[in-house]
């Protein structure tokens, strides 16, 4: 008879058969950008996480740096929206030139841009829409605009979260034209429609103004179909593919792990970042042990990267 305890009786030999880790390589920080100087914003719903303009990021870079950060994921508020999202690939856009000073201070620092079109958009959709509806074939021109536009201010890797069909091989083609083809590509391939996202479009303001985003993202109840959508994304050129949520989409990792032969991230998001946040201003839980573990489950669950808002914490604890 087998006595498992033998394996368990110091944090020793715990260490020495622990069978998934988390490392400070594992997690990237998003972050929120904003116009203008010296600016900083809280965000009530996300405790800890705020909003900068450029010259303030530089600074939060830099300690995320120190702590052992090498990669950020880059959300773009702009000063004005249209129905073109024509801020999102202007060359003076929030994102492209937080890029060219971001590069120009930290070159080695990781550069991972969103792709979309919501918080650019006035409707807050993530398309071109006509008649109340996404178009398809007219929102795709513009987010290889966006990600060529990400591409020249000096971004590393393009990751377009819109969820449009045959996005990622019309980027692919466009950054190639245009001899970008080391720029890589972080698909959000498998993002669902999902209620964890409320805190996030309060921080980048990117609520859709009328209907929902169920007709382009994935309902949460298919698991068959996030296959699909991962395989024929790195079949379009995607080098890495994402799963969004995380927390209760676990099963998903797994299986779409198994599936595709690339790396996969999974985005620990703003909602599932906020409950650990109010359960543990209650008290009613270890802050850190419940996140680490979180994650941890997560990466257990098939993940190679996890997008996370306690990136920078993480750093700290392990």
């Amino acid at each position: 008879m087998s006595n498992f305890r033998r394996l368990r009786q110091s944090p020793t030999i715990r260490e020495l058969v622990r069978e998934t880790h988390l490392t400070k390589n594992d997690v990237i920080q998003p972050f929120f950008v904003i116009e203008g100087n010296k600016k900083i914003e809280t965000i009530p719903s996300m405790p800890g996480i705020h909003r900068y303009s450029s010259d303030l990021l530089l600074r939060e870079i830099e300690d995320y740096i120190k702590g052992g950060g090498k990669a950020g994921l880059f959300f773009g508020l702009p000063g004005k929206k249209d129905a073109k999202a024509s801020q999102a690939y202007s060359e003076k856009g929030v994102i492209q030139n937080a890029i060219r000073k971001i590069k120009k201070e930290f070159p080695e620092f990781l550069v991972i841009t969103d792709v979309c079109l919501c918080a650019y958009m006035d409707h807050g959709h993530c398309g071109v829409i006509e008649n109340d509806k996404i178009v398809n074939e007219k929102t795709l021109p513009l987010l290889c605009k966006v990600a060529l536009s990400h591409a020249e201010a000096g971004a590393d890797i393009i990751a377009p979260s819109d969820m449009m069909d045959m996005r990622v091989g019309e980027i692919r083609r466009a950054l190639d034209a245009q001899n970008f083809r080391n720029t890589a590509i972080l698909s959000y391939a498998v993002k669902y429609s999902s209620a964890y996202y409320g805190p996030f479009r309060d921080a980048a303001n990117s609520a859709p103004a009328f209907g929902d985003r169920k007709t382009y993202q994935m309902d949460p109840a298919n698991a068959r179909e996030a296959l699909k959508e991962a395989q024929q994304d790195v079949l379009e050129g995607a080098d890495m593919v994402m799963i969004k949520p995380a927390v209760a989409y676990l099963d998903i990792i797994h299986r779409v792990r198994e599936a595709v032969n690339v790396p996969i991230a999974a985005y620990h998001v703003s909602g599932e970042y906020s409950m650990i946040k109010a359960a543990a201003e209650k008290k009613w839980i270890n802050e850190r042990d419940v996140a680490l573990e979180t994650l941890l489950g997560i990466k257990r669950a098939g993940a190679d990267l996890i997008i996370t808002y306690y990136a920078k914490d993480i750093l700290k604890w392990i």
